[in-house]
């Protein structure tokens, strides 16, 4: 392999290094999104980018597909056979409102800039949250951590007072919000709206009934957590 990426270092005519290509291989499968957006990834971002065709060969026996949005400059690395996640069932919830919320921001035309993110306050996370599965929203320090693990998969990022630009927000470093990542497409598919729906015609007693059940199996998009 130290010779694949020499050769692709040699093609670069010295404006890549060896450990290049495979820091950024090794990031793309560890961290499953890199955005250009994010200012430590731009040029592992790059780098897949340019060798796409050349990363997909590395990767392809790993049984991992590889895929590049140029519109939205995020690259990611999905499992051909996931394996049953271990996801709880708070964390899948979370998960599949993040997609249903992107859903609608898409559809009323709000999106952030030219990320393609999604911008959403905590107020109306709560609301749509409450609507979307019957439940309340978990409290902040489990959805805090919600949030780290949806920010794992490449799904999610938390606002910073430096996001004080995006649609006219005015972003506490606090409670200022999230944003949801154009990935989540990617991430999962169009079947967890499928289950979002179910959650939401259901309600609670749906709700109540999968904490027994649905720890064990979740939706396969899901499964698709960096290892």
């Amino acid at each position: 392999m130290n010779s694949y990426w020499q050769d692709l270092a040699s093609s670069s005519n010295g404006y890549y290094e060896e450990d290049d290509f495979a820091a950024a291989a090794y990031r793309l499968v560890a961290e499953q999104v890199i955005y250009h957006a994010d200012l430590k990834s731009r040029k592992a971002f790059g780098i897949i980018e340019q060798y796409e065709r050349y990363i997909t060969k590395v990767l392809a026996p790993l049984g991992i597909t590889v895929g590049v949005d140029r519109q939205l400059m995020f690259a990611y690395a999905i499992p051909q056979h996931p394996s049953p996640t271990s996801a709880t069932v708070p964390q899948t919830l979370f998960a599949l409102v993040l997609r249903g919320l992107y859903e609608e921001g898409m559809r009323a035309g709000e999106i952030a800039d030219e990320s393609g993110e999604i911008i959403c306050d905590f107020i109306e996370l709560q609301e749509k949250y409450r609507l979307m599965t019957g439940r309340e929203l978990p409290p902040k320090g489990e959805l805090e951590s919600l949030i780290r693990t949806a920010r794992r998969w490449g799904i999610v990022r938390r606002l910073e007072a430096t996001d004080s630009h995006l649609a006219g927000l005015h972003v506490d470093s606090e409670d200022g919000g999230i944003a949801i990542r154009p990935a989540i497409r990617v991430i999962l598919g169009e079947s967890t709206l499928q289950q979002l729906a179910l959650w939401g015609t259901s309600g609670s007693a749906t709700a109540s009934s999968a904490d027994d059940n649905h720890s064990d199996q979740t939706d396969q998009d899901t499964a698709n957590e960096a290892p």
